[in-house]
Formats: C-alpha cells, sequence, structure tokens
C-alpha cells in the first residue's frame, strides 16, 4: 500500500472509467462501482454518528464496523476477491441479540427521529439498505460471496436497534408513528 496512494489526481478517470483492486477499468455506472460507492457512503454517514455522544460499547462496535465496511468495499473492488469473512456476520448477530434485548418490543411503528445520534443512525440505516440492494444488484449479474449481503442486512437491522438504544440514552424515548386509520378504528390511543 505504500506507493498506491501517493498521486490522487491521476485523471484516469477523466473518461468515466475507474480502476478496480485487480487493475480492470470499469464504467464509473457499472454496478459494481454503485455498490462500492454506497459502502462508502454508509461508511461515510457512520463516521458522522460517531461525531456523537455514544455509549463506549456502542463506539467501539461502530468503529469495527467501519473497518468491516472497508474490507467489504475491498472485495467489491476486486472481483472473485474475499475479504469479508462471515465471522463479521456472527459480530453483528451477536450485537444485534445483545441490544435488541434490552428494548422494549415494538407493538407500532416508530418515525427515523428522536435525539441526534438516533436519527444519524436511522440515516446509516437507510443508506445500508440502498448499499445492499446495490450488492443484491451486482450479485444478480455477476455472482458474489454471501457474506457481503449477509453484513449489509444484519448491519441494517442492528442501526434500527441502534437507533432506538440511542433515543433511550437520558430518558428518552421512540418517536411512534401515528395512523389516521388506526386512530378511526380506535387503535390509536
Amino acid at each position: 500500500m505504500g506507493n498506491r496512494l501517493t498521486e490522487i489526481a491521476t485523471r484516469t478517470g477523466d473518461d468515466g472509467s475507474t480502476g478496480l483492486g485487480d487493475n480492470t477499468r470499469v464504467s464509473k455506472d457499472s454496478l459494481r462501482v454503485h455498490a462500492m460507492g454506497d459502502v462508502d457512503e454508509l461508511n461515510s454517514n457512520i463516521g458522522v454518528l460517531l461525531c456523537e455522544p455514544l455509549p463506549d460499547k456502542v463506539r467501539e462496535m461502530l468503529v469495527e464496523v467501519q473497518h468491516q465496511l472497508f474490507n467489504l468495499g475491498g472485495e467489491l473492488s476486486i472481483p472473485g476477491f474475499e475479504l469479508l469473512k462471515v465471522e463479521a456476520v456472527a459480530h453483528l448477530d451477536a450485537a444485534l441479540a445483545e441490544h435488541n434485548a434490552a428494548l422494549p418490543r415494538l407493538a407500532e411503528f416508530i418515525l427515523p427521529a428522536g435525539s441526534r445520534a438516533a436519527s444519524l443512525a436511522h440515516v446509516c440505516r437507510t443508506v445500508a439498505r440502498r448499499a445492499e440492494r446495490a450488492v443484491v444488484a451486482l450479485d444478480q449479474a455477476e455472482k458474489l460471496n454471501a457474506s457481503p449481503r449477509h453484513y449489509l442486512n444484519r448491519l441494517s437491522d442492528l442501526l434500527f436497534v441502534l437507533s432506538r438504544v440511542l433515543n433511550r440514552m437520558d430518558g428518552g424515548d421512540d418517536v411512534y408513528w401515528k395512523s389516521e386509520r388506526m386512530a378511526k378504528a380506535g387503535l390509536d390511543e
């Protein structure tokens, strides 16, 4: 990696192509580049979330997520290569179970709102879902390993749960959706 990033403005992409990790060039609008970009955007949004006050355990987990997303992006940039391991998905499963166990069951839908940190976690969740859709589209065109798809699916679930955890910091709560249909039926009280 020593000399790889010494020249940032190479101008090789001026023709609308970009280089992959295997030295091939593809169009910047390819499915692979879209997936890489969505994963990069997700990682950047998690970086913004990390600027917020967070419990130490959540912060440590999100920093690890950033490293795993970098692995995922690297895997996408090198067709046929595997960087994201199944153990990374297992870590998300464990975190999801741990954080979800401490939350009350949901009886109604919640809005992507509340505290600033929780709202940023919701933004990350929606970007994770978009990245997942991009990876699924790429997988249909070019077979990928399963771990990237599994990781993004689990991560979006975890970000939803973390938004609820973060809303409860300092005594807050989720922001519940008020359905007009449910209110008319007397179910929304």
